[in-house]
């Protein structure tokens, strides 16, 4: 791949055509004053009533590693106790969402050349999740837990916004629900009282166009699988 995976979406259709999850990144420093430029753009997003229910720790540097080893080494150890503030699935997930979901998870392991059942391999890749895939900046989203699924809606906008400013600066994000596996350890390395829900982690930064991992792109169905056209 050429470096072409960074130029700048020129305008908001290419911003959210080559908005994608990536999982690899290069070892360049996002400027402070593109994070801030990016972060501040967020506040724009919708929000019913104008509650605006966001809040986003920036991390970089030192406490960006700290974070990330805090929650590889709970994964990797097993550690007992860590549970999600919320389901992020069903359980069990129904069809047609978890055919769309196991072709997901399949390809993208079947890129790095990890097969079905090799576990080993599949939990080593796993742990880079803690690592914010090695991005130089991460960022943990947190919501009010008092607050209801209006908020969420909100919030949903609000990340998007960031994801989609992040293409318009040539630069690339994954967001991560992994990250809220461990929302005690996020709150206790981040200094977050428990009135708050983590909702989700955040990978910032240039993207590394020679990673395969970069490749994957998962299927969308098509517009009239999902939209209904009324006259």
């Amino acid at each position: 791949m050429s470096d072409d995976l960074n130029k700048p979406a020129l305008d908001v259709f290419e911003a959210a055509r080559t908005r994608r999850s990536i999982r690899a990144y290069k070892r360049d420093p996002v400027p402070l004053v593109t994070l801030r430029e990016i972060i501040a753009l967020g506040r724009h997003a919708p929000s019913g009533s104008n509650i605006q229910p966001w809040r986003v720790h920036v991390m970089t540097g030192a406490t960006l590693v700290r974070l990330g080893n805090a929650i590889r080494q709970a994964f990797l150890n097993d550690e007992p106790g860590h549970q999600r503030d919320y389901d992020y699935y069903t359980d069990p997930i129904l069809e047609p969402y978890l055919a769309r979901r196991r072709q997901c998870g399949w390809g993208l392991y079947g890129t790095l050349g990890i097969g079905r059942g090799d576990h080993e391999k599949s939990r080593a890749y796993r742990a880079t999740n803690y690592d914010f895939f090695g991005a130089p900046a991460g960022l943990v989203f947190t919501i009010d837990r008092r607050l209801e699924k209006g908020s969420w809606l909100d919030y949903g906008m609000f990340l998007q916004t960031i994801m989609l400013a992040a293409r318009a600066r040539g630069l690339h994000t994954c967001a991560e629900a992994s990250i809220a596996n461990y929302p005690d350890i996020v709150r206790r390395e981040l200094g977050i009282s428990d009135e708050w829900i983590v909702i989700c982690g955040m990978a910032m930064g240039y993207a590394d166009p020679g990673a395969i991992i970069n490749t994957f792109r998962p299927p969308r169905i098509a517009v009239d699988e999902y939209a209904v056209f009324l006259d």
